[in-house]
């Protein structure tokens, strides 16, 4: 284990990694449910029962149903959930309740690369339920391929951005009930306003500027783009929010974790 605030990050992250999917094939069948009933859900209550109210959608030039247009949104929000509950609550409970991390610190394992071995396998759990919702929300035509095939990459490099966030307010939350906060005060609000069920252009101008300013409504459009087909320079802008977002909170998550665990 290192000492100090250096950093020493190095393939060995892999056995977090590993040690984590390990634990997940134990109960899998827990893990694929969600993903497989969720979007059937949504797509029935939002989809079918609403579509006949709302009818076509206008869209960045393109009218679409709205069962089309909100199952990349559904996407979008999985990947932000499975990635950013997996780098807090079970984090947290890996890390102060079983006391997980105390033991792989006890290992030549430092404590940066724990915590990255974490957030990947955030990202990768976003990876295996969007694989799941994916193939469930193909069945009903709602995505476009070949172009369709690039929402999996865009999983695990959005799983990444969100489990960085995750594992950041891991690293400041006093106690387990805190992560209400973040919750109440951040995913609520970008998965009400995120351009998830309605256009942001619906909105006023200066909630537009804020909605702009938030990580899922660029995964949101990013999932659109994908999934309908429409490549254009929105797609560079958004995958480039992603990655500086990612390269401002992974940092941040370490320094905090480094904070919290060691004194």
């Amino acid at each position: 284990m290192t000492s100090g605030g250096s950093w020493n990050i190095t393939r060995r992250f892999i056995r977090v990694w590993q040690r984590n999917f390990k634990a997940y094939g134990q109960s899998w069948k827990i893990g694929f449910i969600p993903p497989l009933l969720e979007p059937l859900f949504y797509l029935l209550a939002f989809g079918v029962g609403l579509a006949a109210l709302v009818g076509k959608i206008h869209y960045r030039g393109i009218d679409m149903s709205y069962m089309a247009f909100i199952a990349p949104a559904l996407i979008a929000i999985n990947i932000m959930n499975n990635a950013f509950y997996e780098n807090t609550y079970s984090s947290y409970v890996r890390m102060y309740y079983y006391k997980t991390f105390d033991a792989m610190m006890a290992t030549p394992l430092s404590l940066e690369e724990i915590i990255t071995g974490e957030i990947i396998w955030g990202a990768t759990k976003s990876l295996i339920a969007t694989a799941i919702m994916q193939v469930v929300i193909s069945l009903f035509g709602l995505i476009h391929y070949p172009e369709g095939l690039l929402i999996l990459p865009l999983a695990f490099f959005g799983g990444l951005a969100f489990g960085a966030l995750g594992m950041f307010f891991t690293g400041i939350v006093k106690s387990i009930e805190l992560f209400n906060l973040p919750i109440f005060l951040f995913v609520t609000p970008m998965f009400l306003f995120g351009g998830t069920f309605f256009p942001i252009e619906n909105l006023p101008h200066w909630a537009q500027l804020v909605a702009v300013a938030l990580p899922l409504t660029h995964l949101v459009n990013l999932t659109r783009a994908f999934s309908t087909g429409s490549l254009d320079s929105s797609v560079g802008t958004g995958l480039a929010y992603l990655a500086v977002f990612s390269l401002i909170f992974f940092p941040l998550a370490l320094r905090k974790m480094h904070q919290r665990l060691i004194r």
